[in-house]
Order: C-alpha cells, then sequence, then structure tokens
C-alpha cells in the first residue's frame, strides 16, 4: 500500500481547505499603524510617502505584498480633522479609479468592525487598464477609524475569489 506525505493527505482530504494549503497563500496578521489589524496571505513590505489627498499633505503608509498572481494592498493615511475624512475617502476611491483608466461605480455600503460611520464606507470592483494597456481587476474597501482613512485592494482578481473575500472580511479598525 503506498503511503502519500502527510501534508498531501490534510490539503486533499477536505476539500473546503483546498485555498488554505495552497502554498501560494501564507495566511498572517499584520498590526497597521494607526490600529488597524489586516489578514495578507503573504509578507507585506511597507513604505511612506507624503502625497496631496483632497489637496491636502498626507503621509500616506502602503503595505503591499503579492501572492498567487494577486497584489494585495492596505493604504493609511490620518488626515488629523473629523471634517475631512469623508472627502479624503471619496478622493481614495476616485485616485484609484483614475489611476486605472476605470470609470468609478457607485459602490456598496460596508460595514468593518471597529470603523468610525461614514457614507464613503465603500466596496468597488474596477475594471480598467494599466499603463501599458493590458487588462486590470481591482477589488477595494475603503474605511475610516476616526482620522485615519483606509484602502484595501486586491488587483487582478474577480469580487468572489476566496483571497478577495478572506483578504477584505479580516480586515478590521482596532484602538
Amino acid at each position: 500500500m503506498k503511503r502519500f506525505p502527510r501534508s498531501l493527505g490534510l490539503c486533499t482530504g477536505v476539500a473546503v481547505s483546498v485555498a488554505a494549503c495552497t502554498p501560494a497563500l501564507n495566511w498572517r496578521e499584520v498590526r497597521l499603524d494607526g490600529g488597524a489589524v489586516a489578514l495578507f496571505p503573504c509578507k507585506p513590505q511597507h513604505q511612506t510617502r507624503t502625497l496631496a489627498l483632497d489637496g491636502q499633505p498626507v503621509a500616506l503608509t502602503l503595505h503591499a505584498c503579492e501572492a498567487a498572481g494577486l497584489r494585495f494592498a492596505v493604504a493609511r493615511a490620518d488626515v488629523q480633522e473629523p471634517a475631512r475624512v469623508e472627502a479624503a475617502l471619496a478622493a481614495l476611491a476616485a485616485a484609484q479609479a483614475r489611476n486605472l483608466q476605470a470609470t468609478l461605480p457607485a459602490g456598496e455600503p460596508v460595514q468593518v468592525p471597529g470603523m468610525t460611520p461614514n457614507a464613503q464606507a465603500r466596496r468597488y470592483a474596477l475594471t480598467g487598464r494599466r499603463p501599458d494597456g493590458s487588462g486590470v481587476q481591482a477589488q477595494l474597501l475603503l474605511f475610516a477609524r476616526g482620522t485615519q482613512v483606509l484602502q484595501a485592494t486586491v488587483l487582478d482578481a474577480a469580487p468572489d475569489a476566496p483571497a478577495v473575500h478572506t483578504f477584505m472580511e479580516a480586515l478590521r479598525a482596532s484602538g
């Protein structure tokens, strides 16, 4: 009787665990500056740069990585004033659509655990083009916690992809 390696038996034995056993997706919880928590399928690199968001300079920190042909990212900025949050969330969505040469749809309202309620907390599915003209799909989720605005993005994924669901559903804002 031929024996299979234990790891192969575990992965093939339960159909639901197929995505979890995919070597390209090594999920890990990452605590982001400002208190948000994300679940990334790879070890994210991070960088901070200053950019204009709704006409005001802000330090935006981006945590991003690539796994299984997808790019996962969470961008975070502190807009300092509660009155700027709604416009900043709208500006983030518009900038992503512009960068992808896509039309920004209305999006769907979202609730993220620990978020501050805001009308611009939305999830979007975009279909656009990269600078080289090739097609790209993007899934976006925007929300705020106090004066912190956050944008989670998965590039090159359909909205119903299991990895997108896991990434987006695991996001939370914490104190």
